[in-house]
């Protein structure tokens, strides 16, 4: 029998149970162990608690308040130590394969920190098999020097070499941004993988808080002045590092749709996957 990887895999939630429960059960599809999941509940009041609580996982940490997503990714990180810890959102569905295809990536490519290629949309198609199928034909393409927070697997030197996520829930939502910046800095590596593939419904938790204050969905969930103050950028840093993030993101979406029909990055609509360029 092949060896799992020495992997603890963790996600943050608020409330949106119906979101975690098709993450779990997708989980269960493709015989991820769920013992190895640590799940942070972020003071939820709907049925997310005792779901979560019924389940066969490592752990369950229940927040009497809403800590953000900062926190709770140090908690689960922290509660179950392993070589690789897989922090992600909870409003995703998972491919075959999904854990081994980050983490083999990652040690063939000598990353520290990796991604899944994703679709971001409605749930319209069938996602297992088209996952099964985009693993196939784009398992060896990587997109290095950019990864998302929607999923990554973050190997114990990164935590060592830089710390954990910005525990500051003022943040909302921003920690990711920090992080990543943190890493560059220290001369990480990271990418994006076409071994791996994820689902992504789209920022359900951060789409219902804005909701629960009276924001558009345009709007920024935190203090934006606040947030980019913690980057300690200029303004023209943050364009400029902005401008070259689009023209790669750009780059390899059009040499991935040229040499092999598709990108790493899609958008489900009516059914169909719509290959546009990545924002």
């Amino acid at each position: 029998m092949r060896e799992y990887p020495d992997v603890s895999i963790t996600f943050a939630c608020y409330n949106q149970v119906e979101y975690t429960r098709q993450c779990i059960e997708s989980m269960q599809r493709t015989h991820t162990p769920l013992h190895r999941v640590v799940a942070v509940d972020n003071a939820s009041s709907d049925s997310t608690l005792p779901y979560l609580e019924s389940l066969p996982l490592g752990r369950v940490i229940h927040n009497a308040n809403n800590l953000g997503c900062g926190v709770a990714w140090n908690q689960g990180a922290l509660e179950q130590q392993a070589e690789w810890t897989i922090v992600m959102n909870n409003d995703v569905i998972v491919g075959e394969s999904w854990v081994e295809g980050l983490i083999n990536a990652a040690v063939q490519h000598k990353l520290d920190i990796v991604s899944p290629a994703m679709i971001e949309g409605e749930l319209d198609y069938d996602f297992p098999a088209f996952a099964t199928k985009a693993r196939e034909k784009m398992g060896n393409v990587m997109r290095i020097g950019w990864a998302h927070a929607v999923c990554l697997a973050v190997h114990r030197r990164v935590w060592q070499e830089i710390g954990y996520f910005r525990a500051n829930p003022k943040l909302l939502g921003y920690e990711d941004a920090i992080f990543f910046q943190d890493a560059q800095q220290a001369g990480l590596r990271i990418g994006v993988t076409g071994a791996s593939w994820l689902h992504h419904f789209g920022s359900i938790t951060q789409s219902a808080m804005k909701q629960e204050r009276g924001l558009q969905q345009k709007s920024d969930l935190g203090n934006r002045s606040y947030n980019l103050s913690q980057l300690r950028q200029s303004f023209i840093k943050r364009k400029l590092n902005k401008f070259r993030l689009m023209r790669m993101k750009r780059h390899w979406h059009d040499q991935e749709i040229e040499e092999h029909g598709m990108a790493l990055w899609g958008r489900s609509q009516n059914g169909q996957i719509i290959w546009r360029r990545d924002r």
